[in-house]
């Protein structure tokens, strides 16, 4: 912490007399700065810890910004240090207001706010690829079920050469199950990829005190994906989930996507397991549970 503190004061010409960290993905901590007065300023500094996620995400931020239509955080510098631990900062417009975790004051607030979200998420959703599918340092010309299909081969790959012991045998029984049944669950998938957010979480959606949307933070790696992709992640009982039903009131997807979802979110775990060392249990345990029906 004292070695961020003295190289974002350096960077920044001015004296910061503490940093609060606020959030911590697997890959990364947010950070607000405050000045020698103890004053908050008017940017936050996202701390990374592999190399190249700074640069993926200031180009990501720039995309949806330019083709969407609600406010992204303004990127403001992209510092790369030398220093052990290698990392790299981000310096972003900081956003007032609250996560859209928060409860809205009244059912009708959450209804409009939740119209608002899907509003926003269309815009982008709206932006096809045309043919192309992948991640914001990595796209090509594919198909998404072939894609798909590469990148779990990678990833069931990977686990055998590292061996994780965060998972047993079971795990690993549910996860071939789902490499076998995986042609079955993207049969006759024919949805268009399109822009994506790529991490949709209640809590990268900022809304003012009265329940207006004003900023979508933290976007993901994936690029180009369909849009069932960027909707996997909100599976929670609750808001979550009511959010989720009013995007496909207004615009449904595949049918697939019911066991689709359940895949995804379990090899997202494995995911974030390999690259990251982030393992949510609860989660990988729900997602393979739900998913085992269609893997009969």
């Amino acid at each position: 912490m004292e070695q961020l503190l003295s190289e974002l004061s350096l960077v920044l010409g001015e004296h910061l007399s503490r940093l609060e960290r606020i959030s911590k993905q697997p890959y990364a901590s947010l950070y607000f700065l405050y000045d020698r007065e103890g004053h908050s300023m008017p940017l936050v500094a996202k701390y990374f810890t592999v190399k190249g996620m700074a640069a993926q995400e200031a180009g990501k931020l720039s995309i949806l910004a330019r083709e969407g239509t609600v406010h992204m955080p303004r990127v403001w510098g992209l510092v790369t240090s030398q220093r052990p631990p290698q990392h790299e900062v981000l310096l972003i417009e900081r956003m007032e207001g609250v996560s859209v975790e928060a409860p809205a004051r009244s059912p009708a607030r959450w209804h409009q706010l939740r119209d608002q979200i899907v509003d926003a998420l269309l815009t982008w959703h709206r932006v096809e690829s045309h043919g192309l599918v992948g991640s914001v340092d990595s796209t090509q010309e594919n198909t998404w079920p072939t894609w798909y299909a590469q990148r779990v081969s990678v990833l069931w790959s990977t686990l055998g050469f590292m061996q994780p012991k965060a998972l047993s045998q079971q795990d690993y029984a549910v996860l071939k199950r789902s490499r076998k049944a995986l042609a079955g669950l993207m049969a006759a998938f024919k949805d268009p990829c399109v822009l994506v957010h790529g991490d949709l979480r209640l809590r990268s959606l900022i809304k003012s005190r009265d329940d207006r949307l004003l900023s979508i933070c933290d976007p993901g790696r994936m690029l180009w994906a369909p849009r069932e992709y960027d909707l996997f992640r909100l599976c929670e009982e609750g808001p979550a989930e009511s959010l989720l039903y009013r995007y496909l009131q207004r615009a449904p997807v595949d049918e697939g996507f019911i066991a689709r979802r359940w895949l995804y979110l379990m090899w997202d775990q494995i995911d974030s397991l390999i690259h990251f060392g982030q393992f949510d249990r609860a989660t990988f345990d729900r997602a393979a549970r739900s998913l085992l029906p269609w893997l009969s």
